[in-house]
C-alpha cells in the first residue's frame, strides 16, 4: 500500500480506509470482534510505516501485512464461521488447521508494538520516536524474536526520522495528537481484548 494522501486542512489518519475507532466490537457475543474492518484497520495502520520514511520498517511492514493475509485467506475459505475474530479462531482450531491463528498472534503483537511506541512518543513531547520505538519493541516483539531477527528490528529503530518530521508530515500539529491519541485508545482496547482471548486455552493449538 502506498503511502496515503492528506487533504488539505486533514491528517494523515483521515487517509486511512477504516480506523480501529470504528471497528466493531460486540459486547454481548464476549467483546467479538469484527474481522473485516479489523484486517482493513490493520492494512491501513501499515500506511503509517511509510510516513517514517525509510525502508527499514519495510520488515515490520511485511510481517503485518503477510500476517494480515494467512487471517483473510481463512476468513474467504469459511466466511459463516469468520464473522469475528474470535469465531474465526475456534473454528480454524476445529479444523486442525492453526495458520489464521498463529497470524493474529504476530498480527496483535505488531499492532501492540506500534500502538505503545506512538502512545508513549504521543504523551511524551520531548521523546523522540527512535527512543520510544526501542521501548516498546523491547516489551512486546523483542521477547518473541530469534537472535537473526532481533538485528532486523533495531535497525529499523534507529532508522526512526526525528519526531518533528514524523509529526509534520501526518497533518496540522494539534488535530494529528487529539486524533491520534483518540486512534491509539481504540486500538490499544482491540489489543486488550484480543490478547487476553488469545492466552484462554480454546485459542491454543
Amino acid at each position: 500500500m502506498a503511502a496515503a494522501q492528506i487533504q488539505a486542512g486533514g491528517t494523515y489518519l483521515d487517509s486511512f480506509k477504516q480506523s480501529f475507532t470504528d471497528v466493531p466490537i460486540d459486547a454481548a457475543k464476549g467483546n467479538a470482534i469484527s474481522t473485516t474492518e479489523f484486517l482493513e484497520a490493520a492494512e491501513s495502520l501499515t500506511t503509517m510505516f511509510d510516513a517514517l520514511g525509510s525502508v527499514a520498517f519495510s520488515p515490520v511492514k511485511n510481517d503485518m501485512l503477510g500476517n494480515v493475509k494467512k487471517i483473510r485467506e481463512r476468513q474467504l475459505a469459511a466466511p459463516a464461521d469468520s464473522e469475528n475474530l474470535q469465531d474465526l479462531v475456534r473454528n480454524e482450531l476445529k479444523s486442525k488447521s492453526h495458520k489464521a491463528t498463529e497470524g493474529l498472534v504476530w498480527l496483535v503483537r505488531g499492532l501492540e508494538f506500534t500502538c505503545k511506541a506512538l502512545k508513549q512518543n504521543v504523551h511524551n513531547p520531548s521523546e523522540e520516536l527512535a527512543d520510544s520505538f526501542r521501548a516498546a519493541y523491547g516489551v512486546t516483539l523483542k521477547p518473541h524474536h530469534s537472535f537473526l531477527i532481533k538485528p532486523v528490528f533495531s535497525a529499523a529503530m534507529s532508522a526512526c526520522p526525528y519526531r518533528k518530521d514524523f509529526y509534520a508530515k501526518l497533518g496540522p500539529e494539534e488535530a494529528v495528537h487529539i486524533q491520534l491519541k483518540e486512534y491509539l485508545e481504540a486500538l490499544e482496547k482491540i489489543v486488550e481484548i484480543l490478547k487476553a482471548f488469545l492466552a484462554t486455552k480454546e485459542a491454543k493449538w
